[in-house]
């Protein structure tokens, strides 16, 4: 197991009057909508530790209301520095620079480098593979899967001889379906050997669930956040929880949390182009304290964040 050493974790301590699992930033959202000149909103983004600061790879849909990723630093994890032009691919094979869309994306370290996964639109949504190794240049590896399919999430290390990737087959539409699913690859170019991992369930998850930040490994397995939605009588609404993933056989339920640990309840959740979405896809975890610093959109318009503790959301997860 990789140890994970991150002494300037982003971090507040949990209110005195909360007792939640999972507590928000008290100056959230950190990234609001209109944050560089291009952007009608910035969400849905990853983060990880950079050389002593972070780095992160930011959805930012501009006034064109286009999707794309954008590159961003920072030096703290909360105050940010974001490029007002997205990411430039290089790419062998011309037929990558097609794409209708990019977005949701995740970043993880896996061996040499930074990979990056991403919603691409190709004929329809599927999971782009893309890496770097400083940030400064971006390669387009290929795309994963065929469409439709969402929420491509890399585990940061090969199991058992092979990259491993969750995803959630889905349509060509806003998906009032979805189950999340794993796949292996030799090569993390040719995709097979898929596993059901797990299907919604009632309440908070009832319409639809997919895998979230890149999964935590522990000694009792991968900690996985994802996301959940339920069908309102006014629409879809976004939460998250928690499940705990077999570290062999990752497909594998440990454990699953009953209720959800974060729910649309605060204005900048509640109030934006998608009302009522928190939506995480990035959490950076010191192992040494226990810390977890968890990055999310709100309402598919602002970046925030919020805060837990691994031996609090491990007990939630076995206990709920």
């Amino acid at each position: 197991m990789q140890t994970s050493f991150l002494p300037n974790i982003p971090w507040e301590e949990r209110p005195a009057e909360c007792s939640d699992v999972v507590w928000r930033y008290s100056k959230n959202p950190i990234i609001p909508r209109d944050f560089i000149p291009s952007s009608n909103s910035i969400f849905n983004s990853a983060v990880v530790p950079f050389n002593g600061r972070y780095a992160g790879v930011f959805r930012c849909d501009n006034k064109k209301r286009e999707m794309n990723i954008h590159r961003g630093f920072s030096e703290d994890g909360i105050r940010w520095v974001l490029d007002n032009d997205p990411i430039k691919w290089q790419y062998d094979d011309p037929e990558l620079g097609c794409f209708q869309y990019r977005y949701d994306p995740r970043v993880v370290w896996i061996e040499d480098r930074y990979y990056i996964t991403w919603c691409n639109g190709y004929h329809g949504p599927t999971i782009g593979i893309g890496y770097s190794y400083n940030f400064e240049q971006f390669y387009f590896l290929e795309n994963a899967l065929l469409p439709f399919n969402r929420n491509g999430v890399l585990f940061p290390r090969k199991i058992r001889g092979a990259y491993v990737m969750l995803n959630r087959p889905s349509d060509n539409g806003h998906t009032p379906f979805g189950d999340i699913f794993l796949s292996q690859s030799p090569d993390l170019i040719h995709w097979g050997r898929h596993r059901f991992v797990m299907g919604v369930k009632n309440g908070w998850e009832s319409t639809k669930i997919g895998a979230g930040p890149i999964p935590i490994e522990t000694p009792d397995g991968w900690l996985l956040f994802y996301h959940g939605v339920l069908t309102s009588c006014n629409g879809f609404v976004y939460s998250f929880g928690a499940a705990l993933l077999d570290l062999e056989h990752p497909w594998k339920i440990i454990a699953r949390g009953g209720p959800y640990l974060l729910s649309p309840q605060r204005e900048y959740e509640c109030v934006g182009d998608v009302p009522n979405v928190i939506f995480p896809c990035a959490a950076l975890f010191d192992q040494p304290s226990g810390r977890i610093a968890l990055y999310y959109g709100g309402a598919d318009t602002v970046t925030c964040l919020a805060f837990c503790r691994m031996d609090e959301v491990l007990a939630f997860v076995k206990k709920s």
